[in-house]
């Protein structure tokens, strides 16, 4: 089995984070893997939504909006407002987004505040929701290094980073990382949301019209894993190398 664009079957495609793409966000990416980009951003406003203060919750609240650009598919894709709502399959991903990020943020450490996650994906090649995921838990963290450089946080809320990659069977073998033209032919289908250290925050998977027996669902679960290690370690690069004392 050879992959479309020559890769083990247990290798990522290049993944790059370019910080401050959004300017005026508190914390921003363009998350990169491989041809596939996402802008990832990061909004802090004061105030909680009102369910919580009728209920008294106490902490903050974290919500997510994902939207594929016209542009970011070969044929255009229109925009949700020009339907009238929100494409299901946007749904479900801004809500897994939400969901894989608030099981990493301490919502009661991030105090009395709301925090809004934007992905907008420019260009789409297959890992659209793992990029999105990921790329989103740095532009979190930026946005908590720029709150504890201005004195407003003493601690940053995010307790472990999120991390997300997708597996599958292609041709008869489980690889990592799916690209568009694998997941338009995969057989199964996987994508993984892990911390760092490999806590499992959600899984989904099917067989497209197809079935899988449990050690191929290991192996994927094993390349998952190892996917994870190394999206951490460029995740923390690039944290590493951001400057939270910039644009404040």
């Amino acid at each position: 089995m050879e992959r479309p664009d020559g890769r083990n079957p247990d290798q990522m495609r290049p993944v790059t984070f370019q910080p401050d793409i959004a300017p005026h966000a508190s914390g921003s990416v363009l998350v990169s893997f491989g041809n596939t980009q996402v802008i990832c951003a990061v909004m802090i406003e004061t105030g909680v939504p009102r369910w919580m203060l009728q209920q008294n919750v106490p902490g903050g609240w974290l919500t997510a909006e994902y939207n594929m650009l016209p542009y970011s598919t070969l044929q255009r894709k229109p925009r949700d407002i020009s339907r009238g709502k929100l494409d299901g399959r946007s749904s479900e991903i801004q809500r897994l987004i939400g969901r894989s990020l608030r099981a990493v943020v301490d919502l009661k450490a991030l105090g009395q505040r709301t925090m809004w996650v934007d992905c907008d994906v420019l260009r789409a090649d297959g890992g659209t929701r793992t990029a999105s995921i990921t790329g989103a838990s740095v532009a979190a963290e930026m946005a908590f290094q720029r709150l504890i450089a201005k004195g407003e946080l003493k601690v940053s809320p995010m307790k472990e980073l999120a991390v997300a990659v997708s597996a599958g069977v292609y041709q008869d073998t489980c690889i990592l990382d799916l690209n568009y033209p694998e997941d338009r032919d995969a057989s199964v289908d996987f994508n993984y949301v892990m911390t760092e250290s490999h806590q499992m925050i959600e899984m989904q998977g099917s067989g497209e019209e197809a079935t899988f027996t449990e050690s191929q669902m290991l192996e994927m679960l094993t390349l998952s894993k190892k996917g994870v290690s190394d999206l951490a370690g460029w995740q923390r690069e690039a944290l590493a190398a951001f400057d939270p004392s910039k644009s404040i």
